[in-house]
């Protein structure tokens, strides 16, 4: 018998002084059984970094969600898709193959990998050359230290924080808070 995705709540307030967008978002994050709480927490800081594209990319007008993840390799971590369905942007978390990001490139107008976790500088050494044609491809490396910090906030219920200002975000709870400055690979 197969095991079921852990469903995990989260009311995120966003305040991201960089770029003017002030929100609340009511999230629902279905964690594969595969997944790590660490990962899932990667996932939703995608999310708060890449929330004022709503207004930003979309006018507004748009969707921003999180994807089927691990059950679906077809399908982004997080995206953003505009009133006619069209993909915006894709977000890919963890150290992904270059075919899948490929074929991202060829769906989304934008696409963002977010690599944590000790072995993300083994993956870059040995990506870096395949990825270098993809234009539409940003790679950015979150701080070793982040992804365990952001697992222990986990909880399957969550009042977050999301602070962005001057390209840190730091992201609070009742468990603490956890500042986030990705170093831009690509």
């Amino acid at each position: 018998m197969a095991l079921k995705s852990t469903i995990f709540k989260a009311h995120l307030q966003v305040a991201d002084i960089d770029h003017g967008y002030y929100a609340d978002h009511a999230l629902t994050l279905a964690r594969h059984p595969s997944e790590t709480d660490e990962r899932m927490m990667v996932r939703l800081v995608a999310l708060a970094i890449h929330a004022h594209e709503l207004q930003d990319t979309c006018g507004g007008d748009g969707t921003l969600a999180f994807g089927a993840g691990l059950s679906d390799p077809e399908d982004p971590d997080v995206s953003l898709t505009d009133f006619t369905g069209r993909k915006r942007i894709w977000i890919e978390v963890g150290q992904p193959e270059d075919k899948p990001l490929l074929k991202a490139c060829s769906k989304a107008d934008a696409v963002f990998v977010y690599a944590f976790g000790s072995a993300a500088d083994v993956w870059w050494r040995g990506i870096e050359n395949k990825l270098t044609r993809l234009d539409k491809l940003q790679v950015w490396r979150l701080p070793t230290e982040v992804a365990p910090a952001l697992a222990a906030m986990a909880e399957r219920s969550m009042q977050l924080q999301a602070t962005v200002q001057e390209g840190v975000l730091t992201l609070s709870s009742t468990q603490g808070s956890v500042p986030i400055e990705p170093l831009r690979w690509k």
